[in-house]
């Protein structure tokens, strides 16, 4: 049934929106209005108990502010993957501009909207107004199943009620989520608010009554695999799940909407990215039982099938004999691609500890890894066992972690984030960024062993070329004397003492604001 407005329902929705709405925080503040100034506002706005679930969810660590991408990415991403789905942007313009580049730049090829507003819209409610409109005109059942609308910083700081739009219009559903920097730490947990909203849409309807079934469904009980994978890895699961009668169901986030309800209807879910606190909110009230870490490596494989096998119900002697058919093949691919050197590893994307894993059973010394998600239950396997070999592991951790771990453990490889990469090869370390280089490519089964190794030792080789143009652009300057020179610059250290004293006082100020 439609749920369009009557003329009265909606004013009376839009003048309850109007009561909600708080002084807004100043177009175009974004991220630099500061995370205690803008929390403060979207507080005083009617989103406490939003940003009250976020911290449980999605508790922060040493950094408020996200030291990557702004974290509505993930969300937009996710959204921007799904068929018969719209995206709706509602924020700065700046950031709007940022993330659809950003979003096209890794492929999208789908429109983007975006509600513009200015401060009159915001205090008086108008915005809300607007997006509402854009709804409804955007709400065409033959081009949409879904649209999604996102609220960035500033409408969440000013209270803007996504929650009051209508849930449906002409049988498109119609989900709203904020996703502001200073609420949700990372975009991968980003990815986490609107799969989890999603799926509890998905199970609502399912509660009350048929929902449309994949047109090719699997006939034997299904493992639910949570968390972005590269596209074979899901295939190669599939086949170690078979002689334990099982089937690798949907991958959440899905790509249409009716994966949703497979993905629900599973006999098991594997968290194989353990930071979708919101998502296994949902299976868990669907009454699934959620499995952790995943088959990488000879050993996760064999911890992974048993858990899987005793969730499942499936007789231990028929997941002995699953073992004994797959982990051959995989110690045969770690013995046939040994990796040999000191490996550090950082990452945000939330399969950090399985990389890491696969490292150590591939033969690396692995002592650091840090990874910029929350640790959870789902990931203690990983951690106890990659903590009884030694290794360091580091949750919500920070550039300056980072970055200390390859100064303090000096590897032969650094594997991390955009500007690890850089500080490792400013001191001519072959380094590798994690997220187009390691986490693109399969990690599960005997194709992960022998994938990942062929990078890592091809990077480990690059060792004598950074030396050899170390040595040759050696006197070369940095810092305020980069560059080629007929006459070296001088420092001017009293011009950066200023600037930074100018800098202190408008902090100081900006958190006067705040409290």
């Amino acid at each position: 049934m439609s749920d369009r407005l009557s003329p009265d329902t909606s004013a009376d929705r839009l003048a309850e929106a109007d009561s909600i709405v708080a002084p807004p925080v100043a177009e175009g503040a974004g991220c630099h209005a500061g995370a205690q100034t803008m929390h403060a506002a979207a507080s005083a706005a009617g989103k406490t108990a939003l940003l009250e679930q976020y911290a449980k969810d999605y508790p922060k660590g040493p950094h408020d502010q996200p030291q990557s991408m702004c974290p509505a990415f993930g969300s937009l991403r996710v959204g921007l993957r799904m068929r018969r789905t719209a995206t709706i942007l509602s924020g700065s313009a700046c950031c709007v501009y940022g993330l659809t580049f950003t979003s096209h730049f890794y492929g999208a090829r789908r429109t983007v909207g975006y509600v513009p507003f200015n401060s009159e819209s915001l205090v008086t409610g108008k915005l809300f107004e607007d997006i509402r409109e854009a709804v409804f005109k955007l709400a065409d059942p033959d081009l949409y199943d879904t649209i999604v609308i996102t609220n960035l910083c500033v409408p969440t700081a000013s209270g803007v009620p996504l929650q009051l739009l209508p849930k449906e219009i002409n049988g498109v559903r119609i989900i709203g989520i904020d996703v502001p920097g200073f609420g949700v730490p990372t975009h991968a947990e980003a990815k986490d608010v609107l799969a989890g909203a999603m799926l509890r849409y998905a199970r609502t309807e399912a509660e009350r009554g048929p929902v449309a079934a994949l047109q090719q469904r699997p006939d034997k009980p299904t493992v639910t695999l949570l968390g972005e994978m590269f596209p074979a890895d899901p295939v190669g699961i599939g086949m170690m799940l078979a002689p334990l009668g099982l089937a690798a169901g949907p991958v959440v986030p899905t790509r249409e909407w009716r994966e949703l309800y497979a993905a629900l209807d599973c006999a098991v879910v594997g968290a194989i990215h353990p930071f979708y606190t919101a998502s296994v909110r949902e299976f868990t009230a669907a009454g699934r039982t959620v499995v952790g870490s995943a088959p990488v490596g000879r050993d996760g494989t064999a911890a992974w099938l048993d858990a899987i096998g005793a969730a499942c119900g499936v007789a231990q002697a028929r997941v002995d004999a699953a073992k004994n058919l797959i982990l051959p093949a995989i110690a045969g691919a770690l013995a046939a691609s040994p990796i040999k050197g000191r490996i550090t590893l950082s990452g945000y994307e939330g399969s950090e500890l399985l990389v890491a894993r696969l490292l150590v059973e591939s033969g690396a010394d692995v002592p650091y890894v840090g990874t910029a998600c929350p640790r959870t239950q789902w990931s203690d396997p990983d951690r106890e066992w990659l903590e009884a070999r030694g290794v360091k592991v580091q949750f919500r951790a920070s550039l300056e972690q980072d970055i200390a771990a390859v100064e303090t453990f000096g590897p032969d490889l650094a594997i991390g984030t955009t500007p690890v990469v850089q500080h490792a090869k400013e001191r001519a370390i072959p380094a590798l960024y994690f997220t187009n280089l390691i986490s693109a490519r399969p990690l599960m089964g005997p194709a992960g062993a022998g994938s990942l190794a062929q990078v890592i030792n091809a990077a480990l080789a690059n060792r004598d070329r950074f030396n050899r143009m170390t040595a040759f652009f050696e006197g070369v300057g940095t810092g305020h004397a980069a560059g080629q020179w007929e006459d070296t610059p001088q420092d001017r250290p009293e011009f950066k003492a200023r600037y930074a004293k100018t800098q202190a006082a408008a902090r100081a100020k900006e958190e006067a604001i705040g409290t």
